[in-house]
This record gives structure tokens, sequence and C-alpha cells, in this order.
């Protein structure tokens, strides 16, 4: 089956939704559509509890220093 743009925004779909994910810490507003689904699509492939505790860690970080919030 083709691998369509929509297939790959939908994959994201397959992490339920939380708190904080790759996109979120990685500049936020400062990061495009295409870009957020390839984060989250990576995070979907490779997601881990050790992955998971990087993520909350790095969210406190841009919490603290507002990058890509507007």
């Amino acid at each position: 089956m083709k691998w369509t743009p929509i297939r790959r925004a939908l994959e994201r779909l397959n992490a339920r939704p939380g708190i904080t994910g790759i996109w979120q810490v990685s500049g936020r507003a400062d990061i495009g559509f295409d870009k957020m689904v390839d984060m989250d699509v990576a995070y979907v492939r490779s997601r881990s509890f050790l992955l998971d505790m990087l993520l909350l860690s790095m969210t406190a970080r841009a919490v603290i220093s507002g990058r890509g919030a507007y």
C-alpha cells in the first residue's frame, strides 16, 4: 500500500494524547505542520519509557525558556 501524506498524518494518532511531545519541546510554534507530523510519527515508532522520561525533562526546560511560544 502506498504511503500517502494522509496515512502518514494519521499514523501520529496511534499515540495517546498527553501533556507533551517531541515537537512541543523542539520549538512548538516555530515548527511547521509537516515537520510536526514527522516528529510525532518518529515518537509513535520508537516510544518507550526512557523516551517519555526524557520528554518530561525537556518539557520542563521548554516551559521555563518559553522557546517557540507566542
